[in-house]
């Protein structure tokens, strides 16, 4: 073994066994179970990437290696997963299927296909890394996007991170994987990797376990929060929020904080840790939904507005479709806009 070889073994190992630490802390946390399973599935994914990708001449035979394989192939997928729990945004349960298909597929075609270059495997390598590649961005566009409407402002700053460190990492490898080939032929390739995965590891872990409970926090855990104390200049700022709801700007399609921000006269950092840290919501979202759905439901249940299509109820009250809309009111009534409709209409 040359002296490459040695460090980027002992990079490895130190990655493995920083992964493995950070796991083991937040799997015995107080976030909610989902994203605790995320986060120690997706980090026990990155230690098999990170044995298989290795420059050692490794026996790969057995089931347990197998196993390692799948954990390895399946890491897009688990940071896809992840940055949508981590962002609490709902997961769509067919892309979830159609990758865990895509994903076992490829992983028993390869095995099918063997070590030996051919057309079944140069056909499901296109299909796998292309899938791990659209996951991956589409990952990074979850933490860009969305930054405006996170009111947790360390987890903001966590979204950047994400993007700069994991996620164009991520890309980076997929890359190097499309143009090298899984298993790569040079030190010169896998220590440079090994040690930006390293970096990378413990900056999330760095930024994961230092906003715990900001970040990893389980909401149903409060139940009854006091009151909260409001300063001079926040009691006037709220003011000026329950007028403007009362009035119905929240009506407004493409209402966002900024624009908020703007009408009330306010700088942006104010009304989100207003809305945030005294109202108690962790996405400018929520807090327009509240306001949206609460309006719906008067409207749904009014005789007089029996015949109204609830499209047009959605539009009138800012959504741009009316996807967006059913899945807000499900997500607040856990029911849908009709059945909610038919239910208070014909208890009257």
């Amino acid at each position: 073994m040359d002296r490459l070889t040695l460090i980027d073994s002992a990079i490895r190992m130190l990655a493995i066994g920083q992964l493995l630490l950070i796991a083991t802390v937040i799997g015995r946390g107080h976030a909610p179970r989902a994203i605790r399973i995320a986060t120690v599935t997706l980090f026990v994914c990155i230690c098999a990437y990170l044995t298989l990708a290795t420059p050692l001449q490794i026996d790969a035979r057995g089931p347990l290696w197998a196993l390692i394989q799948l954990a390895a192939q399946a890491t897009p997928m688990m940071l896809w997963i992840f940055a949508h729990l981590l962002f609490e945004r709902p997961l769509n349960r067919t892309a979830v299927t159609a990758a865990g298909i895509i994903l076992f597929g490829c992983w028993i075609g390869f095995g099918v296909a063997g070590p030996h270059a051919n057309s079944l495997g140069l056909w499901l390598g296109i299909l796998q890394r292309g899938t791990s590649l659209a996951m991956t961005a589409h990952a990074i566009l979850i933490a860009f996007r969305e930054r405006g409407d996170d009111l947790i402002e360390k987890r903001r700053r966590l979204r950047v991170g994400f993007v700069i460190v994991v996620g164009i990492l991520a890309v980076i490898v997929l890359v190097i994987e499309m143009i090298f080939g899984f298993r790569h032929t040079g030190v010169g390739v896998t220590l440079p990797q090994a040690l930006a995965i390293l970096v990378a590891t413990m900056a999330l872990g760095a930024a994961l376990l230092q906003s715990d409970p900001d970040i990893l926090f389980d909401p149903s855990a409060i139940t009854a929060p006091p009151a909260p104390a409001l300063t001079p200049s926040e009691h006037v700022l709220k003011q000026k929020l329950d007028a403007a709801m009362a009035g119905g700007l929240h009506r407004e399609t493409g209402l966002t904080i900024g624009l908020l921000a703007d009408r009330l006269g306010t700088p942006e950092h104010r009304l989100r840790a207003l809305i945030n840290q005294r109202l108690g919501y962790r996405n400018f979202s929520a807090f327009l939904n509240h306001h949206r759905i609460g309006e719906a439901k008067a409207m749904l249940a009014d005789p007089a507005h029996v015949d109204l299509p609830i499209l047009t109820i959605a539009m009138d009250l800012g959504y741009g479709s009316l996807a967006p809309f059913n899945r807000a009111f499900r997500q607040d009534s856990g029911e849908a806009p009709s059945d909610y409709r038919r239910r208070a209409i014909l208890q009257k």
